[in-house]
């Protein structure tokens, strides 16, 4: 190994002085890149879900996204399905008001399709609509668009980009840094199988284009040096629910049981951890209530019967879907990277009132400051290290305090970190 003559290079008072300034400036510019780096490893975002059921909904709503808009640290928002009640009728004014209330929101807004949004639309009280006409009609308004929701949208890459799949264009992908986000549309109840006679096409079409979106993110991510992937959908899978190939599975006759229409979605998401080693998210509302607004585990088994290790699930349900929202943090330079909390809406908020049916929201929206840790796609540090994934589950603990995700075999268990008065602290 060479080795430095420390005694001529400070032979010289001359020479001292020309080491030392030279030191100096190397350690300020060395140090420019790393606090760069510090400062932007930490990206926040919302999830919120089904907050819209009537037109009493609206004002609410609007001082939720209001609130969290306010929070210079949120990424984006991600509402997850429902703009519409289950009673409310299916018609083009009613997603076109919703729309608007969506596009006020100040940070970008990710909307995926939940199951009252096409999928009940066939149902007399919604209107007796074709669901399929339904989804199409959403597909030419709320997604014709390149880029995202909001006052302050940032590109998506739809799935419609693909030739073979030119309908899908509410499957998207962005990226934040070193995080690859997906959006599926697997809505409830039971992802829109059908029981009745003959093909079961939109259905069986839809499941294809999901399987390869996963597929072509896994790929995707592995491209882009990125450490983490995070899917998000409407439809609670079951995960714990997971039946594996059977050769002469055809052979046994089971006329009550119940098909499980997210079968394929889970083989697909074992073939994504599969191929893509780091950790996965799968963030889906969950129609139940639970204590503590939201639960984590790892419930996914393989073919083989074994754990899922890398694969994380998120299940969230506010007890106050109107004045809590979901809030992830994402920090790459701590272990672990990923906490989760609810967060609610202060009481002395004002409601926003909001327009007549008919009219348009045409209130000036303030713009937002540019947020650091969201650049376009190409511009993305690929040097974020983020953890290897990690091994067991754990459920968030009662009070929604913000906890840990255990992605790697060197993390502990979900631990609360410092409470926040914004957090919500249970039943």
């Amino acid at each position: 190994m060479r080795t430095i003559d420390r005694t001529r290079s400070l032979s010289c008072p001359c020479d001292f002085r020309a080491a030392l300034a030279i030191a100096l400036a190397c350690s300020v510019i060395c140090a420019q890149p790393a606090a760069a780096r510090a400062a932007g490893s930490r990206y926040t975002f919302a999830v919120v879900s089904g907050t819209l059921e009537s037109p009493a909904d609206e004002a609410p709503t609007q001082r939720l996204l209001d609130t969290i808009g306010r929070d210079n640290d949120v990424s984006f928002i991600v509402y997850d399905g429902n703009l519409k009640g289950a009673k409310e009728t299916c018609n083009d004014a009613l997603y076109a008001r919703r729309q608007t209330l969506l596009e006020a929101a100040r940070p970008a807004l990710i909307f995926v399709p939940g199951q009252h949004d096409w999928v009940d639309c066939g149902a007399a009280q919604a209107g007796g609509y074709d669901p399929v006409e339904r989804l199409d009609l959403l597909r030419q308004t709320i997604f014709a668009d390149a880029s995202s929701l909001g006052q302050n949208p940032i590109p998506l890459t739809r799935e419609s980009e693909v030739s073979r799949f030119h309908p899908y264009r509410e499957n998207v992908r962005w990226q934040v840094k070193d995080t690859v986000f997906l959006a599926l549309n697997v809505p409830s109840p039971n992802n829109h199988y059908l029981n009745a006679g003959g093909r079961n096409g939109e259905f069986e079409d839809r499941v294809v284009a999901n399987a390869f979106w996963l597929e072509h993110a896994a790929e995707f991510a592995k491209r882009r040096n990125a450490r983490a992937i995070v899917v998000f959908i409407q439809g609670d899978p079951d995960p714990e629910r997971y039946e594996r190939p059977e050769r002469f599975a055809w052979l046994r006759f089971a006329r009550n049981r119940r098909r499980d229409g997210y079968l394929e979605l889970k083989r697909s998401l074992v073939k994504l951890a599969q191929t893509f080693r780091g950790p996965i998210l799968v963030v889906h509302h969950d129609d139940q209530n639970v204590p503590a607004g939201f639960q984590i585990d790892q419930p996914l088994r393989n073919d083989k019967g074994a754990l899922v290790t890398n694969l994380t699930r998120i299940a969230f349900a506010p007890r106050d879907r109107l004045n809590q929202w979901i809030e992830i943090d994402a920090d790459t330079a701590r272990r672990p990277p990923f906490r989760v909390s609810v967060r609610d809406v202060p009481k002395n908020v004002p409601m926003t009132p909001t327009p007549p049916p008919g009219n348009v929201h045409e209130e000036p929206v303030p713009s937002m400051p540019e947020i650091p840790s969201l650049p376009p796609a190409s511009d993305l540090p690929p040097d974020i290290p983020i953890p290897a994934p990690g091994s067991g589950g754990n459920t968030g603990n009662g009070g929604g305090n913000p906890t840990g995700i255990p992605l790697t075999p060197d993390m502990p268990p979900i631990f609360p970190s410092t409470p926040a008065s914004s957090v919500q602290r249970g039943p």
